[in-house]
Formats: C-alpha cells, structure tokens, sequence
C-alpha cells in the first residue's frame, strides 16, 4: 500500500512547481488549472472557479457517514525573491514567501493516499484549494457563499509555520489568530507657501497629530487585560521642501479578538478623525475595511488534533502558543462549522528556514509537509474509519 513518504518526491515536485509559478491573489489562473488537472488525474469529483478562481474536489467513500474538509491556500505575495534555490520564482516580484506552495502540496499528497483507501472510508471527504488568501476581503467568503462547506460536518486547515521546530505543532484551543481591518484616511487642508503657513490649512500638521492621536486608542482606551493593535504603515504628504501639502493620507491595521473591542476601536478612529476636523479646519475622508474575523479553533477539535500530534510525534510535539495577532480567513470555515486551524514547524539549524514569513528569502524544510499530510491523513481516518 502507497504510504505518504512513497508520494513525498511528488510532493517536492508540486510545491516547487508553484513557487516557481507564483501567482498573486485574485489573479490567479494557471495555479487552479495546474491544481485540478493533478485531481482529476486521481479520479475525483472536482469543481473548478468556485467562488471566483477556487478549486474543489470530493472524495465520496465506500460507506455513508460524516463529510469532513480539509483547505490548503495557493496564492503568492508581491514580493521580489532574494533566494538562489534551483526552484526560484520565475515570475519578476512575485513570490510564494508564506508557504501556500506547500500547503497545497501537502492536501495533494494527502488526497492521493485517501483517494486509493477510499473503500476504507465511511463517508466524504472534500478537498478545497482556496485562492486569495492573502488579500481582503479573501477567497475563503466567496468559496463558502458558493457552497464550499455545503454538507460539511467539521473543517480542517494547516499552515507551516519558519519560527516553529520542524516535528512541533502549533494548535490552541479558542481565539488563535486577530482580526484584521484596514483603514485609510485622507485629510483635505488648505495647501500654500511654505513661508507663508498663516493663509494654508497645514495637511501634514494635521496628520501627524492624527497619527499620535491614533496611538492613544490601545494606550487608553482598550482594557489592559485585551489584546489589540493599531499601526499606521503609510503616511504620504507633500512634493516640495517649500510647500504646505494640500494634503495628506495615512493609512494603517487594526487588530482584534474580541468583537466589541473591533467595534469601539473603528468608532474611535472615526471620531478621533471627527474631532481633528473641527481642532484643524480640515476634512476628513475614511476608507474602512472590516476584513477577516478572529480564528477561533473549536475545543472538541482542537483536543482532537492535538492527540494526534502527540500520538503521532511525541508528547512534547504539541505546543499550545499565545494568540498572534497575524490574520487568516480560515476563520470564517470555522465560524460556519466546527474544526481547528493548526501550524506546522518547519525550522531547523540550518539557516535558510529560519526567515520569516513574506521576507524574500523565506523558505522552509520540506519534511514539514509530510507532517501536514500526516495529520490530514490522522483526521480523515479518525472520522471516516470504522474503529
């Protein structure tokens, strides 16, 4: 019987296929090809442009019983590769610098092995490769709104992660990752002379009390005992050493866990802006994105995944980390069905896995996406195989 070592070669092979072929979210066409082309060559039931540019397949067992999920990511970042690998992106400031090449691999890998067992499965299984995931408002709402997780009883996701032990795995029970929102606001002044500042409307004096004012929200604001983010990434304003801006844009992230603290902190950004326009004289336009939710692992699932770490890797392999405050649409899987989202170590002494995600020189150890699978494989046959 094939195991998923036999298939690992074919693992390496696809993932270095996709991280030489990185495409960007939302622009993504030969990857979803390149992704359901490999299955239907395993026979299965696939689904192509499911919500927009996402790929799904179903994998119907012998037997009735329970439909589980698995979803792997497949978009790249614009981001111009620094490595020397002989499996480089070929495509100029696009590069697979998260991972989503292997994640994809691995439920590939993972689908192969099930899809010849699959007279041992009681029940279904559906494989969904998801694009955008990087880029809100994200592939996952789409694939969902377009019956994705139609008949689904539980959800699983994996991610490697470079700060993590290779043979460690990261899963937690609860709020795991933040909310991510985004905003930007553009203040309109007076612009002028730079030596006559009296007859302007000043943009960028402006904007810079708007941004210290900003940092007051967390400071003041949101319960010590809470976690939350605001950061302002971008402030533009101004041409000429000798001109008053006309004027200015910022523009930031926020991040959350808790649904209440998301809601106060964009009702205080919008009425810190307010209050600028009356201290200052001058307008302000906001441009606000409630982007994806907190990711929440369910507790059931979750105590489940993490027996199956240690059965499978050891006692000490699960690691229960701190919430993060990176973003995933994976929540919003698991606010429509019960399962977990875990991380899976990919560092080792060697330099080169050590950088973090979206650097141009990030890269992990392969190993990592058989411990994927073989979680993947673990779960299916928890569910779908009769004990």
């Amino acid at each position: 019987m094939t195991t998923l070592q036999d298939v690992f070669p074919k693992i390496v092979e696809w993932r270095r296929h996709l991280h030489m072929h990185p495409e960007l979210s939302f622009e993504e066409v030969a990857t979803p090809e390149y992704i359901a082309e490999k299955l239907e060559a395993l026979g299965l039931e696939v689904t192509t442009h499911v919500g927009g540019r996402g790929v799904v397949a179903k994998l119907q067992g012998k037997h009735n019983g329970p439909t589980i999920a698995f979803r792997a990511d497949f978009d790249a970042l614009p981001i111009e590769e620094e490595n020397d690998t002989e499996y480089v992106s070929k495509n100029p400031g696009v590069m697979h610098a998260c991972g989503h090449d292997g994640h994809t691999a691995a439920l590939l890998g993972a689908a192969t092995i099930l899809t010849e067992s699959k007279d041992q499965l009681s029940g279904t299984i559906v494989f969904i490769f998801q694009h955008a995931e990087e880029l809100p408002p994200g592939g996952a709402k789409e694939m969902i709104a377009d019956g994705c997780l139609d008949d689904v009883d539980y959800i699983f996701g994996a991610h490697v992660q470079s700060g993590l032990e290779l043979g460690k795995v990261n899963v937690r029970q609860g709020p795991s990752m933040a909310a991510v929102d985004r905003f930007k606001i553009r203040i309109q002044g007076k612009g002028g002379h730079g030596a006559m500042p009296h007859t302007t409307v000043d943009s960028i004096v402006a904007g810079s009390k708007l941004v210290l004012d900003l940092q007051q929200i967390v400071a003041r604001r949101v319960d010590p005992m809470d976690n939350a983010v605001v950061t302002v990434g971008v402030f533009e304003a101004g041409k000429a050493f000798n001109v008053i801006a006309d004027s200015s844009t910022i523009q930031g992230t926020v991040r959350t866990f808790k649904p209440e603290t998301r809601k106060q902190i964009e009702e205080d950004i919008r009425g810190i802006a307010r209050g600028l326009e009356a201290s200052n004289h001058v307008t302000c336009d906001i441009d606000y994105l409630n982007g994806y939710p907190a990711l929440v692992n369910h507790a059931e699932e979750t105590a489940l995944v993490g027996s199956l770490i240690q059965e499978t890797f050891g006692e000490d392999a699960w690691i229960q980390g701190e919430p993060v405050l990176g973003g995933e649409d994976f929540a919003y899987y698991l606010e429509e069905k019960p399962g977990c989202f875990f991380h899976v170590g990919s560092q080792t002494e060697e330099e080169w896995t050590s950088f973090p995600h979206h650097h141009p020189r990030f890269d992990f150890d392969e190993r990592a996406l058989l411990n994927i699978g073989e979680l993947f494989l673990k779960i299916a046959h928890h569910y779908l195989v009769a004990k």
